[in-house]
C-alpha cells in the first residue's frame, strides 16, 4: 500500500496504520483504517484501494481478541521466510527433479532441518485462546449446508 504513495507522505500514513493496528478495539481500528482510506481516495486512489482490499484481514487478530505478544509474532513473516530459506538450502544441490514426490520429500527434509532452528513462539500461551477464537468465529460465520432437496434443485438437469 505504501508503494502507492509519494515518499514524503509514507511516514505519516505508516504511523496512522500502526496506530490503527495497535488499537485493541476492533471497531475503532476498522473505523480508523476506513477514515484513512477515505482521505487517500481523492489524492491516491491506488493506495486507498490497496488499503481497503486488505483492511479486514489486517485486523483479524484484533477481532479475535488475541494478546499483543502473539499478535506481534503472527504479524511477522520472518518465521516462514526462515523456514523457506532452510528448504532452499537443503535442496539447492538437486539438479534433476524426477517427480512431484521427490520435491515433496526434499521439502519435508528441509522443514525437518528448519525445525532444529525453531524457537518457542513468543506469546505461545495464547495459542489455545487463538484456536478457541477461530473455532468460535467459524461457527458464528458458517453458512449452513443445503439439504439434499435444496442441493438437488441447484444441480442443472
Amino acid at each position: 500500500m505504501l508503494e502507492h504513495l509519494p515518499e514524503r507522505e509514507r511516514a505519516q500514513v505508516k504511523q496512522r496504520l500502526r496506530v490503527a493496528w495497535a488499537d485493541l478495539d476492533h471497531g475503532r481500528a476498522l473505523d480508523g483504517l476506513g477514515q484513512l482510506a477515505s482521505e487517500l481516495e481523492r489524492s491516491h486512489p491506488g493506495a486507498a484501494a490497496s488499503l481497503r482490499e486488505g483492511m479486514a484481514e489486517t485486523l483479524t487478530l484484533t477481532r479475535l481478541g488475541i494478546g499483543e505478544s502473539l499478535k506481534r509474532t503472527l504479524a511477522s513473516t520472518n518465521p516462514i521466510e526462515s523456514m523457506i530459506e532452510c528448504v532452499r538450502r537443503t535442496s539447492r544441490n538437486v539438479k534433476r527433479w524426477q517427480s512431484g514426490e521427490m520435491a515433496l520429500r526434499w521439502t519435508a527434509a528441509g522443514m525437518l532441518e528448519a525445525e532444529r532452528q525453531f524457537r518457542r513462539v513468543i506469546g505461545y500461551r495464547d495459542l489455545a485462546k487463538l484456536a478457541v477464537a477461530i473455532e468460535r468465529d467459524l461457527a458464528r460465520n458458517q453458512v449452513p449446508s443445503p439439504t439434499a432437496e435444496e442441493a438437488a434443485t441447484l444441480i442443472p438437469a
